[in-house]
């Protein structure tokens, strides 16, 4: 019997399904991964999350694996090699908050001694569980994730508002978005912290 899953999954798209019950909505503490995400949904803003998925690999490689020290350093002779890379989101824009965000993260890093410590403070270190019936349900950003990204741009971060942000947390697993008969809010919510 297959397992029940969101609605916003194809349930066409393998890699897509794999996302879902593998990554989206687990709780992320590692810094890396955290950046990786926190980029990934800047580059996502106005597109669907199937572009950025399917183009992750490439981003992986283009972008150093997501090393912030290495991005942070990143010159305009990069940039206009990563305005030529077809395997990515050619936007200029974002590839220059890109470095900028890596720089900020750096930054947030020596503030709190992890970027982890700093975001999920706001949930107090755990994931908020939520139990929406339907998708029509699940909010587009929430008074929390207005708060993380008024407190990112003060920090001097880019494309990171709110709608951006909540898309982070429901990633990250700081909030547990899946439906409840999916079969992955069930597993995730039994998690200990």
């Amino acid at each position: 019997m297959d397992k029940k899953r969101c609605d916003w999954v194809p349930q066409n798209d393998l890699l897509y399904m794999a996302y879902h019950d593998n990554e989206w909505g687990v709780p992320v503490f590692d810094d890396q991964k955290l950046f990786e995400f926190l980029i990934l949904e800047g580059f996502q803003a106005g597109l669907s999350w199937r572009t950025v998925l399917h183009k992750r690999e490439n981003f992986r490689r283009a972008f150093d694996w997501f090393d912030a020290q290495k991005i942070a350093a990143y010159d305009e002779r990069k940039i206009e090699q990563l305005m030529q890379n077809a395997g990515i989101i050619r936007n200029r824009s974002k590839i220059l908050a890109c470095v900028n965000n890596a720089r900020c993260f750096l930054e947030a890093q020596e503030k709190f001694g992890s970027f982890s410590d700093f975001i999920w403070r706001f949930t107090d270190g755990r994931p908020i569980v939520n139990h929406w019936q339907s998708l029509a349900d699940v909010p587009a950003r929430t008074e929390l994730s207005d708060l993380i990204s008024k407190e990112l741009k003060q920090m001097g971060f880019k494309f990171v508002g709110s709608t951006i942000v909540y898309a982070h947390m429901q990633a990250t697993g700081m909030v547990n978005d899946h439906l409840v008969y999916c079969f992955r809010h069930g597993e995730l919510s039994l998690l200990n912290f």
